[in-house]
């Protein structure tokens, strides 16, 4: 097991710096702005490492990135309609940042924060700590938020712990956005990917992508990943919330609505060998097919992305959760303590 700290420039006239964990024949790079998951290098079938996730080669790509690539996303991931929600008979104005919504916790949210970083050996594997206190009216959220999150280098993958405490009610529904493509080839397109979700429904939206508090059933739908598809088999299909999404960017409600530990997604890459099994507390996972990810955008290491060249598997709690209350809640009171966790495990073959 090793770890490695680099120097990475700085964001805001702080710091910025590149933790590299490295076990097992799995290597995972995180900055600590916006805890940026840079890189994820994995073994194909034949033991050929290669990145699969994507993202920039400086903390400069990431300051002005637009697709959220690899970060933490928070307070609360995903949109918020209307940018603003009642909370005790309080209603609370929001950052908005995505029309008339709010989008992945405002324009300054976790993601386009500096963390607090601290990286130890554990016996599960080594371990990058990031902590950062959310200040009260941070982005239009009440309450002050002590966060953490814990990137833990397991034997077949990561594991990513989500803790948080406040000391007034706020809603709080982190996660991480990293964008997967497990053939390792930069800007090639992900639809031939085969994708799983144990999910028999999803978030019914308007067209604003905006949950509308119903939930529609998958069955005959685009959207029944429960016995494995390719993401792009019926992507071009009719389908009205498709269209909204210009593809897959919706929530599924996993059949399995816990908060035990179980499979949100399995993905697998034929052309590489590569699965990744995507593991969470949360009661159900975002699908987003890289929609909107610009043509020609320059990535890392010389590499030209594209719409569809990368997926996410977004583990986090409803959409739109404290403008519905028949939605499971996501607000944190004071004396507790939110701990959710998502692992991504791989193996090849």
């Amino acid at each position: 097991m090793t770890i490695r700290r680099e120097a990475w420039g700085e964001a805001g006239g702080r710091p910025v710096h590149l933790y590299t964990l490295a076990a097992n024949g799995l290597e995972v790079s995180v900055a600590t702005y916006g805890g940026v998951i840079v890189r994820m290098m994995v073994p194909d079938g034949v033991g050929n490492t290669a990145n699969v996730t994507l993202g920039y080669d400086s903390v400069d790509g990431y300051i002005n990135d637009s697709c959220y690539f690899g970060c933490i996303v928070g307070r609360v991931a995903n949109r918020i309609g209307h940018a603003r929600f009642t909370l005790d008979g309080a209603e609370h104005a929001l950052d908005r940042n995505h029309g008339d919504h709010q989008l992945h916790g405002g324009a300054r949210g976790f993601h386009a924060r500096v963390w607090n970083a601290q990286a130890e050996e554990t016996p599960d594997g080594p371990r990058l700590r990031l902590t950062r206190t959310s200040p009260d009216g941070e982005q239009g959220y009440p309450g002050t938020v002590e966060a953490r999150v814990d990137y833990t280098l397991l034997r077949d993958g990561l594991r990513l712990d989500f803790v948080a405490e406040t000391d007034k009610p706020t809603p709080v529904n982190m996660t991480n956005h990293s964008y997967f493509n497990l053939s390792g080839r930069a800007g090639s397109s992900c639809l031939d990917h085969r994708l799983s979700i144990p999910a028999g429904r999803i978030l019914e939206t308007d067209t604003a992508l905006i949950p509308t508090g119903g939930l529609a059933g998958v069955a005959g739908t685009p959207f029944d990943f429960r016995s494995g598809e390719a993401v792009g088999a019926r992507i071009m299909e009719e389908s009205a919330p498709l269209s909204v999404g210009r593809g897959y960017d919706h929530y599924f409600v996993l059949d399995d609505g816990s908060d035990r530990l179980k499979t949100a997604a399995t993905v697998y890459d034929p052309a590489s060998g590569r699965t990744m099994e995507v593991w969470t507390t949360h009661p159900g996972v975002q699908f987003y097919s890289g929609n909107h990810i610009p043509e020609g955008l320059p990535g890392r290491d010389g590499a030209r992305y594209a719409p569809r060249c990368g997926f996410c598997l977004e583990a986090h709690g409803y959409v739109d959760a404290p403008n519905h209350p028949g939605f499971p809640s996501v607000t944190l009171l004071p004396g507790e303590t939110m701990h959710h966790t998502i692992i991504y495990k791989f193996s090849a073959k």
